[in-house]
This record gives C-alpha cells, structure tokens and sequence, in this order.
C-alpha cells in the first residue's frame, strides 16, 4: 500500500521594511507588496484614512492638517488625498484608518503603499 502524502502549507515569510508596523497575518503574491514582494519603501510615513477602494488594488487616503493663516492669526482646516497601493494581504476597506509611506511610482498617481491598518 503506497504512503499518502501530506500537503505541507507554509505561511509566506513577510520581509522586514524596516518601520515599525506590524506584519499582515495573511500572505499574498502580489508583486508590489512592500511584505511579499520586491517593493521597497522609503520616504514619508502619512496617517489618514482611506476615502475610496474603487480602483483595481489602489485606495485613495485622505488626511486632514491644520494650516497657520498669519494674516488672521488663525487656523484652517486643510485636506491631502493620496492615491496609494493596496496589497491584498492587508485586506483594507472605506473609513479604516492606515498608515502609507512612499516608494517608487507605479503609475500616473501611484507613489505610495499601504503598510499597515488600524
């Protein structure tokens, strides 16, 4: 009687980026994850949150700052919007708040990367 064999499945080792962020429990094979791909990230580290998951693996995050009016010594409220890639491994959905940093572009608008959910 032949042995049967056990299919071993072995959770993907996820890189280390170098940045303080925790590492995705899931893995993936997505190219331009910065945790299982070749991506690697530099750069900026911006908070905010992420407004649109409409196109194919990107999001748009959004983040609000308050800006110095000197002339009327007050305050403004102002908002960024980032187009930034969303590897599948972190599973990122509308108003979750993320943390992205910057690497090299992928696109037109694509300069930054998803590299961690809160």
């Amino acid at each position: 009687m032949p042995a049967t064999k056990k299919k071993v499945v072995r959770k993907q080792k996820a890189r280390d980026l170098g940045v303080d962020v925790p590492e995705p429990e899931r893995g993936c094979k997505d190219p331009n994850c910065p945790f299982h791909g070749t991506l690697s990230v530099r750069g900026q580290m911006i908070e905010g949150t992420v407004r649109s998951t409409g196109m194919d693996r990107s999001v748009v995050v959004e983040r609000e700052y308050m800006h110095y009016l000197p002339k009327y010594e007050r305050y403004e409220k102002r908002r960024s919007r980032y187009s930034a890639h969303a590897p599948e491994c972190l599973g990122i959905s509308a108003g979750r708040q993320v943390t992205i940093m910057e690497c090299r572009p992928l696109s037109k608008t694509v300069s930054y990367v998803v590299v961690a959910v809160r």
